[in-house]
């Protein structure tokens, strides 16, 4: 069964038929323009955007009545996108595509299925098996029982990461609602394609150009997951947006925006800026304030000047979202790692500022001080001494604190 399919014009450029044509796709549960809008924003000058609907979800008010494969969803996106090849004059032409989730699941079919379509692909929290049966059973009956809105709160603990609601409440309430207005029956059958959908052993046969983006934190789809497909198909690209979770394009909208220009058009970053494009500088930011709190950005912020203001920039691209988001080491061997070599090196200024930043990354208080007694045979007594004295000061000032 060949599910029907709304396709949505997002980018409205006079001469969008010149562009390449870049399809969307969306995450169970999202309507695809609230999902992508405000990255689409950052790529309608570079692409022909058009984004797709699932059955009961967003634009798209059919459900099919019986249910369909991951095969059967790909081939009814291939069929709405060849209707907007062929109003642009290219009947049966290749095309750019990046999906998010069951997006990205729909990205991988198509690429096995119709291998010369799909000229390359950005692959968005995701993965080429995503949870399992007894996940998606419980899932169905949840739906069955109390409806899409009786999931909106869960939704919502997967869907998004760390502080974003608070940063970005209008973002996460359109998503949050837009899950609440999805139909019961089309979220259940799109939920029971994900549960037979597994192409973990096909990956070797995608030989198309394929980033694959994971978020820090998707409880959803694992980093671990992106990584495979980076390294099993042919041409592969992992990155990993720190403080993100289910929902890049939402999350990070320039960063997102700025990885897919560069995959796709091979654009360089702007003057200043690291190759892994501008996340950098929008990841760092958000990695920056869960490790040295709020207060601490605000205040080095609003102290920026004309002079001091671009060296501020390149910390938060260079060190914070560049370093800190990298996935080698996790953030408690981050922390270890920086006090010893602020202690080594007598960089005290800065000291109370990552012991604070230590227990936000959850070092213990006798942690911190057994690094310190290491320092003192490795860095030398008087290191140490100086260490411990700013270290209980720094620890005193957070019990203090309310």
């Amino acid at each position: 069964m060949i599910p029907s399919i709304t396709a949505l014009r997002m980018s409205g450029a006079r001469n969008r038929a010149e562009l390449p044509l870049l399809v969307l796709g969306p995450s169970l549960g999202t309507s695809a323009t609230t999902l992508w809008s405000e990255c689409a924003a950052g790529l309608a000058d570079a692409f022909d955007l058009t984004a797709w609907d699932l059955p009961g979800h967003g634009h798209n008010h059919t459900v099919p009545d019986e249910p369909f494969t991951m095969g059967e969803l790909a081939a009814g996106v291939l069929r709405v996108v060849d209707d907007v090849l062929a109003e642009r004059g290219d009947v049966g032409g290749s095309f750019l595509y990046a999906g998010v989730s069951v997006g990205g699941a729909v990205g991988l079919q198509l690429m096995l299925d119709q291998p010369d379509r799909v000229a390359a692909a950005a692959l968005l929290c995701t993965g080429a098996k995503i949870g399992d049966q007894e996940l998606w059973t419980e899932r169905m009956g949840q739906v069955s029982a109390s409806g899409t809105p009786g999931i909106v709160s869960a939704s919502a603990g997967r869907w998004f990461g760390p502080g974003f609601l608070d940063r970005s409440p209008e973002v996460g309430s359109a998503l949050l609602q837009g899950l609440e207005r999805t139909d019961d029956k089309g979220y259940i059958q799109v939920c029971g394609a994900l549960a037979a959908f597994d192409v973990r052993d096909r990956l070797a046969g995608i030989a198309v150009p394929v980033l694959a983006v994971a978020g820090s934190h998707d409880v959803a789809a694992p980093p671990a997951g992106l990584r495979t497909i980076a390294d099993d198909v042919q041409d592969g690209r992992y990155v990993e947006l720190d403080g993100v979770a289910h929902l890049a394009p939402a999350e990070a909208p320039e960063a997102v925006a700025g990885l897919l220009r560069h995959h796709f058009l091979g654009e360089e970053p702007s003057p200043g800026e690291d190759s892994t494009v501008r996340e950098l500088r929008d990841a760092g930011m958000v990695v920056r304030r869960e490790v040295l709190g709020d207060a601490h950005v605000d205040r080095a912020s609003a102290a920026a000047t004309d002079f001091t203001r671009d060296f501020q920039e390149f910390i938060t691209r260079y060190a914070w979202g560049g370093i800190w988001t990298r996935p080698g080491l996790d953030r408690r061997s981050r922390s270890l790692i920086t006090l010893t070599a602020l202690i080594a090196r007598g960089h005290h200024e800065e000291l109370a500022l990552h012991v604070r930043a230590a227990r936000r990354n959850g070092l213990t208080v006798d942690e911190i001080k057994e690094l310190i007694l290491q320092t003192a045979v490795y860095c030398g007594v008087p290191d140490a001494n100086t260490a411990f004295r700013i270290a209980q000061q720094a620890l005193e000032h957070d019990q203090e604190s309310p």
